[in-house]
């Protein structure tokens, strides 16, 4: 019986991503919420104990699959760079895909909650800081390996891709054309190839 309990709540956190993702904190309201999970109030608040906490478990979720996502996207690929560069492509694809568009529910969330959420704020800027520690530590794996000059900054550098991500799912949400976003997408792959040696 827990091993159902514990699915159901997987499930649950999985319609809660998809909703917040798509409607953002603020414009999902209870009944939203109640219709997407299927689940009543009384046991809303007893799985979840509120609107935040079932939000914030959902962000964890979130961050969860997209370290994952990135994970494997760098492992799969024939060196570091190249993951890198898979990864940032990746980010062309539109948000509410099953693609790893990492960044979205964490952006939009960013730019969504104020000082009031100031909870919220802090764990998305945390997220945020451990996305940017992963891409500092493959590039400094991809500068060990030879694949960057020696004299790259990884730090500096994974701070420059995080604002390029950041800034390309703001400028999506501006319902651009998909050939924009993936040429910007490419640009920003190709930026890395200004760091190889020689």
């Amino acid at each position: 019986m827990p091993r159902t309990a514990r699915f159901d709540r997987q499930v649950a956190l999985d319609r809660a991503v998809e909703l917040f993702w798509s409607r953002g904190y603020h414009a999902s309201s209870m009944k939203n919420i109640e219709g997407a999970l299927d689940m009543r109030p009384g046991s809303l608040y007893a799985t979840f104990g509120s609107k935040s906490g079932l939000f914030a478990e959902a962000l964890d979720a979130y961050a969860s699959r997209a370290g994952d996502d990135f994970r494997q996207i760098v492992e799969r690929s024939p060196d570091v760079v190249e993951g890198l560069k898979r990864y940032l492509r990746s980010f062309a694809r539109p948000c509410g895909t099953d693609a790893p568009a990492q960044a979205c529910m964490l952006v939009k969330t960013l730019l969504e909650v104020n000082a009031e959420d100031a909870a919220l704020k802090s764990q998305v800027e945390a997220m945020l800081a451990t996305i940017e520690h992963g891409l500092c530590e493959a590039l400094e794996q991809a500068r060990a390996a030879g694949e960057l000059r020696a004299d790259v900054d990884c730090p500096r550098l994974a701070r420059l891709l995080q604002t390029q991500i950041i800034g390309l799912r703001a400028f999506a949400e501006r319902n651009v054309p998909g050939a924009q976003i993936e040429a910007l997408a490419e640009d920003m792959a190709d930026m890395l190839d200004a760091y190889r040696p020689g």
